[in-house]
């Protein structure tokens, strides 16, 4: 008897090339942000998802940067270099463009720097740098520099191709939380996507994936790997249950997924949204959406936080604690508490909001309400999806 075929053959190690069937500015003009939609067309591929899961996406690197480090290191880009695990050879090019992250120097290469540099200067400032009370410095220094940036600084310390990649990282997927819901949207999944653009020690950063699908790919042509990365996060399976969802800036993608799909299920739960960015005017994501979702009574409640269009500025967990008692009856009634989005900041302010909230409005002390948050995690009441 042969075996059963796997109905979905593609995954991180076998992506899908999938194309973008669509990408479109979110973000308005005037603001400090670029924020875009992408839909990504997976008719055929055999994958599945649901709301909650993500998307991974395997990106190249940008054809400049990579001729930047070429010239650099003197290359022409032909030359032959072996990866970690490879038994065969290919080019350095290569290597470069798909293979590597750019990104994200460590020690080991100052180190390698240090032991080949022939002008005195270049090897005085990087034995500083390694210098055991300048751990710090050296983090400081390494941080705002990549690859290109070490190679340019200390041009008389001369690397092969092969030296230069056997110090880089493995080019990693990205993984975005999915915007849409396959009842909905079965032949395509949706992204809610910052563009990531800044500038360190004098040059132009670009963030690889995201530049990647806003300027590297080409709407219905180029191939883009993809995989889906399935999750426990999701809405309630008891339709019947009340959903809170806190998701500022890109953080609204999966919320997004959660109103289609429990519009689809005709789930009887009540809906509240939280959404916060910098400016109503130019950062609303999917504002016409969130007002059809309104008149359909599918979403029950939306309350925004806008942080730069006052003087103070004014939070997800300000509008929270604003809504302290409502928030509790609905909490205490079963309902469920989802958060999305930044890890280091927001999702820590929204975690300590969550916990006074259930002392306050429940007459707990600290620890009987972290008690309570706990058995919520428990109950899968009480999920995050933060990065």
């Amino acid at each position: 008897m042969s075996a059963p075929v796997d109905p979905t053959p593609y995954n991180k190690d076998h992506p899908f090339h999938a194309r973008l069937s669509e990408s479109r500015l979110l973000s308005k003009p005037g603001s400090a942000k670029e924020t875009r939609h992408f839909a990504v067309e997976i008719t055929g591929s055999g994958l599945h998802y649901k709301a909650g899961d993500s998307l991974g996406v395997f990106p190249t690197n940008r054809p400049s940067e990579v001729a930047d480090l070429l010239h650099h290191l003197g290359a022409t880009g032909d030359e032959p270099v072996l990866l970690p695990k490879a038994t065969e050879p290919i080019t350095v090019r290569e290597a470069l463009t798909s293979r590597l992250a750019l990104a994200g120097p460590t020690r080991k290469i100052v180190e390698t720097l240090h032991a080949k540099a022939t002008h005195p200067d270049e090897h005085a400032k990087l034995a500083g740098l390694l210098a055991p009370e300048s751990k710090e410095v050296l983090n400081a220094f390494l941080e705002e520099r990549e690859y290109i940036d070490l190679l340019v600084e200390f041009p008389s310390a001369k690397l092969t191709p092969q030296e230069l990649v056997d110090h880089m990282r493995k080019l990693m997927p990205r993984l975005y939380s999915i915007a849409s819901s396959p009842k909905l949207h079965p032949t395509d999944i949706h992204l809610t996507v910052a563009i990531v653009r800044y500038r360190t020690n004098q040059r132009e950063r670009h963030g690889v994936c995201s530049t990647f699908l806003a300027d590297r790919v080409q709407v219905g042509s180029t191939p883009t790997p993809v995989f889906v990365s399935h999750s426990h996060f999701g809405p309630p399976e008891d339709r019947s249950k009340d959903c809170i969802m806190i998701g500022p800036g890109t953080g609204i993608a999966p919320f997004r997924a959660f109103i289609q799909d429990r519009y689809a299920d005709k789930a009887t739960g009540r809906n509240w949204v939280f959404f916060g960015d910098q400016k109503r005017a130019t950062d609303f994501l999917y504002e016409e959406e969130w007002a059809e979702w309104r008149a359909k009574g599918v979403l029950h409640r939306l309350d925004l936080a806008w942080s730069r269009d006052q003087l103070n500025k004014v939070y997800v967990q300000d509008r929270m604690r604003e809504n302290a008692a409502e928030l509790w009856s609905w909490i205490k009634g079963g309902g469920y508490v989802y958060v999305c989005g930044d890890a280091k900041r927001m999702a820590k302010d929204v975690d300590l909001a969550l916990h006074a909230i259930v002392a306050g409005q429940g007459g707990f002390t600290q620890d009987q309400a972290a008690d309570y948050v706990k058995l919520m995690k428990k109950e899968k009441r009480y999920q995050r999806d933060v990065y």
